[in-house]
């Protein structure tokens, strides 16, 4: 966002950081409770750990009341992404086929990979609630990142050109130019096309 303000681009941009504190206690959330989305939707919980994506649904349905020209979400949200992908390809999951090609091809020339990976529809029958209109997981071992995004999707308004990143954020070794540490992976390659798109 720092980037973006410098970059003063022609068009409003709005940034949610979707965030909360993870402390155990008498009041958190259990497997089985149902809790209602920001846009009214009703989710179950069918695992705790997977907290993550609670608060970046709210974010995404909040969000999509501007009806934005472009929303993305960054998130370090599954593991099923890094065991696909390792820790330099950041998962790449996409409503629209041109922003899609716009955010690789950023990606190529920058040098920050991305990888598209399906939002496959019949899996989202994997994430299906007796309980209510959604699960926050899937009950199955497989496709846990395809599920995660397939469950944030189910927060962003029909029509608005959205892209979930899910990314490690984390060398887990130096490469010329990425210490050990702290990364910002596809970060580089978003910029490029926010400064292409509306610089």
């Amino acid at each position: 966002m720092q980037a973006i303000a410098a970059l003063q681009p022609r068009t409003r941009v709005m940034g949610v950081l979707a965030a909360a504190e993870n402390l155990p206690s008498g009041s958190a959330m259990r497997p089985r409770d149902v809790v209602r989305a920001l846009n009214g939707r009703t989710f179950e919980i069918g695992n705790t750990d997977a907290e993550g994506r609670l608060i970046l649904c709210d974010a995404l349905a909040e969000a999509s009341t501007e009806k934005p020209e472009l929303l993305v979400d960054m998130a370090t949200l599954t593991g099923a992404a890094r065991v696909a992908l390792g820790p330099e390809l950041a998962a790449l999951f996409c409503n629209d086929e041109t922003l899609a090609r716009d955010l690789l091809d950023a990606a190529a020339a920058e040098e920050d990979p991305m990888w598209r990976m399906p939002l496959w529809r019949p899996y989202r029958k994997m994430i299906d609630s007796k309980i209510a209109d959604i699960n926050n997981v899937s009950e199955s071992p497989h496709a846990g990142a395809v599920t995660a995004a397939l469950y944030l999707q189910e927060f962003v308004e029909p029509g608005i050109p959205w892209a979930h990143l899910d990314v490690m954020a984390w060398n887990p070794q130096s490469r010329p130019g990425r210490p050990e540490g702290g990364e910002a992976t596809a970060l580089r390659a978003l910029y490029a096309h926010i400064t292409q798109r509306f610089g």
